[in-house]
């Protein structure tokens, strides 16, 4: 009896320790799901707001059409000057020039906007992946609580099981003592 009473206050010490070496592996699982939401939203503030025209691509993209910009401003002019001609021809390379440049800058915000839409969507599966994982610490502290509970009233029952062997606690102090 005094062995079933023992192992029931055992039970009750090992769920108590268990659930607070739960409770410390669940704040770290929540600490660590705090720092990647953060690292989360400063990845996507960083991504989303980042100028377009500040990318090396776009970079690129401008300078190479500024380049040739020029090259045919040159071969337009130099045609002009040898052949007498107009500053016509000139003034229509100018303006396919301008032109090319605001094809380059329109081609320059579309992948912006397609970019900016591929880091929101990837900023949101994060962000979802994040929820489902507090989702499921919430479910798994909610069975482990309900398991400590569960444990303390079996280890409760044996304990009482016990006493009413032995009648109740009164006949099992008396019953010691006389053993003494």
């Amino acid at each position: 009896m005094i062995g079933s009473i023992a192992g029931a206050a055992l039970g009750v010490a090992g769920n108590i320790a268990g659930g607070v070496m739960r409770d410390k592996a669940m704040k770290r699982a929540q600490a660590e799901l705090e720092r990647k939401e953060r690292e989360n939203a400063d990845w996507y503030n960083r991504k989303y707001n980042e100028d377009a025209t500040a990318r090396a691509d776009a970079q690129r993209a401008i300078t190479m059409t500024e380049e040739a910009m020029k090259s045919r401003n040159r071969a337009a002019q130099g045609a002009a000057a040898v052949m007498g001609g107009s500053q016509d021809a000139v003034i229509a390379a100018q303006s396919a020039n301008a032109a090319a440049m605001a094809d380059t800058a329109s081609s320059i915000a579309a992948s912006a906007e397609a970019r900016k839409d591929a880091v929101e969507a990837q900023y949101r599966a994060q962000k979802d992946a994040i929820s489902d994982q507090r989702r499921a610490n919430e479910i798994a502290k909610a069975n482990a609580i309900a398991s400590s509970i569960q444990g303390v009233t079996q280890a409760g029952a044996s304990i009482a099981d016990a006493f009413g062997q032995s009648g109740d606690i009164t006949g099992l102090v008396k019953k010691k003592e006389d053993e003494i």
